[in-house]
């Protein structure tokens, strides 16, 4: 597993672009807690992420390139729009989905939702440059603890990584997931 910081992302950004869009899956940073990441599009990395964290069933959020992208593919009726506003955030919004074929089928496992985030950190701009969602989900085996530094990394999940972008120890807490299907409803973790 390659380690990169900001300035060495910088320097090579279009070749990781790249790697994002054709299915490399890789730690990032986020304004809450390091993610896991890949294409969201991209079946075969979804797979990968599901087989890394022992997670069969439950779905996974995206970082949403753009509020274009999630007003083209989710249904925000006006209680989402008022939650959209606070976007970039620490938030993960649960929306209907619009068009289902927007992200692979493993994303979100043939429900009807997903969860979107733009969080309010830099690596927002790197999905946005992609032009694809971007899978997020915590960094850590299903029910074991989230990596907080590469110290606590899994090491069956360091195996399965292409590269992470790291920036030191995180002392966050997960996004607080506001599911916007029905009434607003705040789900604590």
């Amino acid at each position: 597993m390659r380690v990169l910081n900001f300035e060495e992302l910088n320097l090579e950004k279009q070749s990781i672009i790249e790697s994002i869009i054709n299915g490399a899956v890789f730690i990032h940073p986020t304004d809450t807690i390091y993610g896991i990441g890949c294409n969201a599009q991209d079946s075969k990395a979804v797979r990968k992420i599901r087989q890394l964290k022992e997670r069969a069933t439950n779905p996974f959020s995206v970082i949403a390139p753009s509020l274009q992208w999630v007003h083209e593919n989710c249904i925000a009726a006006k209680k989402a729009e008022e939650w959209l506003k606070k976007l970039p955030g620490p938030y993960t919004l649960i929306l209907k989905l619009k068009k289902s074929n927007c992200v692979a089928k493993g994303v979100n496992n043939g429900l009807k939702t997903i969860g979107i985030r733009i969080p309010n950190h830099w690596i927002r701009k790197l999905a946005a440059e992609a032009n694809v969602p971007v899978v997020t989900t915590s960094v850590n085996r299903s029910n074991e603890d989230y990596m907080t530094s590469l110290e606590d990394l899994d090491p069956l999940v360091k195996g399965g990584i292409d590269f992470a972008i790291y920036e030191g120890k995180k002392e966050g807490k997960p996004s607080k997931i506001i599911d916007l299907t029905e009434e607003v409803k705040v789900i604590e973790r």
